[in-house]
């Protein structure tokens, strides 16, 4: 009977741990966003081709500290439209992208850097003037990167970009060529 009483008190006491961690993460910051911009790219995808992007973007951010050490973590969710239009001709594609990125690991590496694992998820679409899907990029991939965390490895505002370490699993699904399909579209 002795033994059922602790290893009752051991399960509800890591429950409780367990409930108590994800209690412990912190918001830094969160918000919502939304930006439009034009630009001109000459020689887009082959030599020749000029195009006008015309891009719009909406998103939203949260960044919180969480596990034991209490290190930052990033998380977005974006939703970008893209009309890229032939300037020769005017026929146009519209790209649409969903996209999931967040940290999935943060390690502090002891000598100044942390180490992030970002898992990137989402749906990439690209439609004909005629609404027509003609190519498509669905899928999850995670890389990592190294950030010098000046000092404070808690406090994500002064961190600095130091190197892409890799592709940790590559794209897991369809990735159709958008180049391809856009000068087959409008070159």
């Amino acid at each position: 009977m002795r033994r059922i009483g602790l290893i009752t008190t051991a399960v509800v006491g890591a429950i409780a741990l367990m409930l108590a961690g994800s209690a412990s993460a912190v918001i830094l910051e969160k918000d919502t966003f939304h930006d439009e911009f034009s630009d001109r790219v000459r020689d887009f995808c082959v030599d020749g081709l000029t195009v006008r992007l015309d891009t719009t973007v909406d998103g939203r951010f949260l960044v919180r500290r969480q596990g034991a050490d209490q290190l930052a973590y990033y998380q977005e969710h974006l939703k970008i439209r893209q009309v890229i239009t032939n300037v020769a001709t005017g026929e146009f594609v519209t790209e649409v992208d969903t996209v999931l990125s967040k940290d999935h690991r943060v390690t502090n590496n002891g000598d100044g850097t942390l180490t992030i694992t970002v898992l990137a998820t989402g749906n990439g679409t690209l439609y004909a003037s005629n609404g027509t899907a003609i190519a498509r990029n669905p899928g999850q991939v995670r890389y990592k990167i190294l950030i010098d965390h000046n000092g404070t490895p808690r406090n994500p505002y002064d961190d600095e970009f130091l190197e892409f370490l890799g592709t940790v699993k590559g794209s897991t699904g369809r990735t159709d060529d958008f180049c391809v399909a856009i000068v087959d579209a409008i070159g």
